[in-house]
């Protein structure tokens, strides 16, 4: 009995009990392709915390293991992740279109693939990624990116939702 305490505060520990985990965070990881001219994407996301976003509005939980989860998904990806071209002066940003290619499981998280045909080279791309803010006050995305022989991470989150990632090689 004298277990009993010991036993209700550890099983109220985030991370120790079913699937909650201590920290919020995605990984974006966004490779420049100038010889497919594109830009190829692949995020990360911890299942509990990507089915609770997929299920919000839904009449039941969505199983991501399910087919009927792939359109929710690529739904999300375009709500929540946005590239495009910079302006230039006195000009609208010139948005792109971030192609959902599938979902890949592995362990507690869930890889999502998309790619983005790019008009013309580029070594400059704005990215607003808001993914799972909506959900959770703390959660960090992160973004390693890479092109032109050069690598750049970015860390986005509540009140930081986009960040200019320069490709250009420094002078």
């Amino acid at each position: 009995m004298r277990c009993l305490p010991f036993l209700l505060l550890l099983l109220g520990l985030p991370g120790v009990a079913g699937t909650r985990h201590a920290y919020h965070t995605s990984l974006l990881e966004l490779r420049l392709n100038p010889e497919k001219q594109q830009v190829e994407l692949a995020l990360k996301v911890f299942s509990d915390d990507f089915s609770k976003a997929l299920s919000k509005g839904q009449p039941k939980a969505v199983d991501l293991r399910q087919i009927s989860a792939l359109p929710l998904a690529e739904l999300y990806l375009h709500q929540h992740l946005k590239l495009s071209l910079p302006a230039a002066p006195r000009q609208p940003r010139r948005p792109l279109d971030v192609q959902f290619m599938g979902l890949q499981p592995e362990k507690d998280a869930y890889w999502l693939y998309a790619k983005v045909p790019l008009p013309h080279p580029t070594k400059e791309l704005l990215i607003e990624q808001d993914v799972l803010l909506e959900q959770f006050t703390d959660q960090m995305n992160i973004v390693n990116a890479e092109g032109n022989g050069r690598k750049i991470s970015a860390l986005l989150r509540n009140g930081h939702e986009e960040e200019v990632l320069n490709f250009a090689t420094p002078k």
